[in-house]
C-alpha cells in the first residue's frame, strides 16, 4: 500500500451518463443536469484537495466528470505530471535562452579584441588614424587660367642664325613685359 492515500484513487463510475457535458448551463467545475437535475462536478477542472474534499464531504449520489491516465490515476487542474512537463519545457527554453545570450557576447568580445581602433590620443583629443583625402572636383567647361606669365614660344626658322634672333627677341618681349633686364 502506498504511504499516502487519496481518495481519488477509490473513484468508480457504476454507469457512465450519456448527458453532453456542453449542453448543461454552469461553469468549469459545476454544471446543472436537466436530465438527472443533479449536478455534475468536474474533478478535472479542480486542483487535487478540492478534488479530495469533494469526493470526501459527497453523501449519496454524485455526478462527477474527470479525465484519467492509462495508469488509472485522475488528472486535476494541478497536476503535478502536467507541472513536471510545463516545468521542464520551461527549463529548456530558458537554457536555450541563456545559451544563446552566452553566445552573442562571446561572439561581441571576440570581435572586440579582433577589431582595433584606428583613433590615435594625443592628451585628452582623439585623433582619426587616417586623414581624409581631398576629393577632386571634375573639370567641365572651360578651365581655369594658368598662373603667371609664359613665354610665346618662338617661330622655326630653316635658318639656324634666325633662331638664335628670335629667341632672343621673344626673351626681350618678355622682359619688356615688366620682367628685371639681365
Amino acid at each position: 500500500m502506498s504511504r499516502f492515500y487519496s481518495p481519488l484513487d477509490d473513484v468508480r463510475v457504476a454507469s457512465p451518463c450519456s448527458a453532453d457535458w456542453d449542453s448543461m448551463y454552469g461553469d468549469d467545475v459545476k454544471r446543472f443536469c436537466k436530465e438527472c437535475k443533479l449536478n455534475v462536478y468536474n474533478l478535472s477542472g479542480m486542483t487535487r484537495e478540492e478534488a479530495e474534499r469533494l469526493v470526501t464531504n459527497a453523501e449519496g449520489r454524485l455526478c462527477i466528470r474527470f479525465y484519467k491516465r492509462p495508469d488509472g490515476t485522475i488528472i486535476t487542474q494541478d497536476c503535478p505530471v502536467g507541472w513536471a512537463k510545463i516545468k521542464q519545457r520551461s527549463r529548456v527554453y530558458a537554457t536555450a535562452a541563456l545559451s544563446m545570450l552566452m553566445a552573442l557576447l562571446t561572439g561581441l568580445f571576440f570581435v572586440s579584441l579582433f577589431n582595433r581602433s584606428s583613433s590615435y590620443t594625443m592628451g585628452t583629443i582623439a585623433m582619426p588614424g587616417r586623414t581624409p583625402s581631398p576629393t577632386p572636383t571634375p573639370m567641365m567647361g572651360n578651365f581655369a587660367p594658368t598662373m603667371g606669365a609664359i613665354a610665346p614660344r618662338p617661330p622655326r626658322n630653316s635658318n639656324s642664325n634666325s633662331n638664335s634672333e628670335s629667341f632672343d627677341k621673344g626673351r626681350k618681349q618678355v622682359l619688356a613685359d615688366g620682367l628685371v633686364e639681365e
